[in-house]
This record gives structure tokens, sequence and C-alpha cells, in this order.
């Protein structure tokens, strides 16, 4: 059987979590129902951040700063077909009314959190953010076979270190600068959920500011490997059935390995899962109004995936902007992987990278070299 056969035949025997199953994206009539239903709740997502706006934190800033690089991406895919024209136009009126939105959330963070701004100002800025042109998959094989428990992990440490990658603490350091406690922090072995996550933010954060020296020289064979686990944690994740405390982690996963070009992220039925998690008249993502939020009674399982202290707005009605801007990110980027669906260039299969000395200054993915695996899903979905 084919790849491309393999793909559809995985689509249609995947569980639906949606009310409906979603189509095959390969055809013109799949594609466009998919995106229709991705755009409505972005649509809905994006008047929730209108009414919000003096309240949400600079992490929920980047996430709608990354959906509006992803839909920017879509816009230029769909610019040349005429079909897609009525999709086309949704997505250009929604980039009108979110970059407004996103120059005036700068304004509010000046008052709410003037120091937090500073240090990350850099990425909610337009042009931070590159979108990857080629794909590759994660390797099971680079799974670790032990996690290490969260506990350790402090988020402050890793802002340090990000601080100092951008170049925007009080020292005047310049950008791709690295001290020997950030090395063993963000290259430490056996991390899971948000310090997994933070590492890769890291190396993702180097590519978007042309970091290519010294221990950057390396930088995708990190992320190959931080992806490689977050895909394990993912799968975990699905295994338990999307438990709430899981799904920020899970969504972040997507977000952020995406971004980095790892097209087995972009799953359809964890499309289904996701655009079910929206509170409809919020437009929000968040705590869901009635369901068990307990993990199973597996201490290994809650330890590797639950959520761990970060800086978080959680609203009186369940929203969070955190859940909300990691929700946007993630459906920008299976609305992007749409418009490469079939790939322009032929059928990508599963491939492993270039050397690191291949990554490129401008952010874009270096070559790939094909390897077929014939377990795992096609380029996209």
């Amino acid at each position: 059987m084919s790849s491309s056969g393999r793909l559809l035949l995985l689509l249609l025997l995947a569980p639906p979590l949606w009310p409906f199953s979603l189509p095959p994206p390969d055809t013109p009539e799949g594609k466009a129902t998919i995106s229709d239903l991705i755009l409505s709740v972005l649509e809905r997502a994006t008047s929730f951040l209108k009414k919000r706006l003096p309240e949400i934190d600079l992490d929920g800033v980047v996430g709608f700063r990354v959906l509006e690089v992803n839909l920017q991406g879509v816009q230029k895919g769909w610019a040349q077909d005429p079909q897609l024209q009525p999709l086309s136009l949704r997505v250009e009126k929604l980039l009108r009314k979110l970059a407004p939105l996103l120059h005036r959330s700068i304004s509010y963070l000046k008052l709410s959190d003037p120091q937090y701004l500073r240090e990350f100002q850099p990425t909610i800025q337009p042009g931070f953010w590159k979108l990857p042109h080629v794909w590759t998959h994660s390797t099971a094989s680079m799974v670790y076979p032990t996690f290490e428990p969260q506990d350790s992990f402090s988020e402050e440490q890793s802002d340090l270190c990000l601080v100092q990658l951008l170049g925007t603490g009080t020292d005047s350091s310049q950008p791709c600068q690295l001290s020997g406690f950030c090395k063993t922090l963000m290259t430490k072995l056996g991390c899971s959920g948000y310090c997994l996550s933070h590492q890769l933010l890291f190396f993702l954060s180097a590519r978007m500011k042309g970091c290519t020296t010294g221990l950057f020289h390396q930088s995708q064979h990190y992320m190959n490997l931080f992806c490689a686990n977050m895909m394990d944690l993912n799968r975990r994740a699905e295994a338990i059935g999307y438990a709430y405390p899981t799904r920020d982690i899970f969504m972040e996963n997507i977000m952020f390995c995406g971004i980095g070009g790892f097209s087995d992220f972009y799953k359809l039925p964890w499309l289904e899962a996701i655009l079910s998690w929206q509170k409809p008249q919020e437009g929000c993502f968040g705590k869901p109004d009635a369901e068990d939020e307990k993990l199973p009674k597996d201490t290994q399982q809650q330890r590797y995936l639950r959520r761990v202290k970060r800086r978080e707005k959680q609203f009186t009605d369940g929203c969070s902007s955190h859940n909300t801007a990691v929700a946007v990110a993630t459906l920008g980027g299976f609305l992007y992987v749409l418009t490469q669906y079939p790939p322009a260039h032929g059928e990508l299969r599963h491939a492993t990278l270039a050397p690191p000395t291949a990554t490129h200054v401008d952010g874009s993915m270096p070559a790939i070299h094909q390897e077929d695996k014939t377990h795992a899903f096609g380029p996209s979905f």
C-alpha cells in the first residue's frame, strides 16, 4: 500500500472526538471543511482576546502572535487558489482584526508587567517567529528510557536562560550568549512536561535569533531529541483521554514542535480533540465546565504530565490565557499545514535532518533526507 493510502486508512480508522469525524484532508472538499472549522474556532478565540485584552498576559500574546504568523503563511498559500477565495478572505479579515489587538497588547503589558515585557518583548514583535518550509518527523528511537520528576524544574531559571539568549537582561549582554549553567540546564536529559518544552523553546528561540555558534551548532540535534520525547508524552496524554491537566502541555508540545518543522504532530484525531475543547460561548480554552479532572491512578503518569506553576492568568469563568494562547497557535499550525497538503514538491515521508551544520541562520529548516517508516502518519495529518 502506498504512503498516501496508509495515511487515508489511518485517518478513516481514527476514532472521532469531534461531534462528527473530520473528512480526510486530501480532497478540496475535505480541506475546505477542516479549514472552515478551524477558522470558526479562531474567530471566536480572537473575539475573546478583544474582550479580555487588558487581562491577557505576555504568554497569551505570544500565542496570538504565532497565530498571526501562521495565518500570514496560510494567506500566501491560498492566494492563487480561486476555490479557496472565500476562506482566504476570512483569513485576511482575521489578520486585520488581530494586528491592532496585538499592537495594543503591548501598551497593557507595559502597565501590568513591565519587567517581564522588557525581557521577552522580542518574542511578541513582528518577524520574530518564522514558519518551517521543509518538514521532518520525530524519531521514536530517541525517546528517553525513563523521565525524571518535574519537581526540580524552575521556570525562573529557564526564564533567566532565555533572557540571556535574547540579550534583554540588565547587563547589556549581546544575544546568543550562553553561560555554563544554562548550557547544563537546557541540555539536561530526562526532562518531561514544561521542563522539556522550555528546553525546546530555548533552542527554537536560538534559531529565530540566528544563533549558530558553540552549542547552537547542535541545535537541530537537540530539537530532534526533545520533540521525540514530546511526541511520546503527547501519546501518553492521548492514551488517558486528554484529561484536563494534560491539555495545556499537550497543545504546547504541538505548537513548539510544529514551529520546529515536525509535521507528525499534526494528527487529525488530535485536531478533532482540540477543536472540541473550546468554550462555545466565551471563545476561550480552559477548565471544562463538567468533567472528572483527575488523572489515572498512575503516579508516574501524573508526574510526567501534570501542570507546574507558571505565570498564568486563570479567569473566573474557567478561561485560561495560556490554554487559549497555545490552542490558537496550535490550530494556526494545523491550518498552515493544510495549505501544503498534498506537498507541492512530491510526497514527504518520514525524515531525518541533515547534520546540525546545515541549520540556516534565517531560521528556516535545513534540507532533509527521506526515510520511509510505515508505523507512523504521513507528512502532515
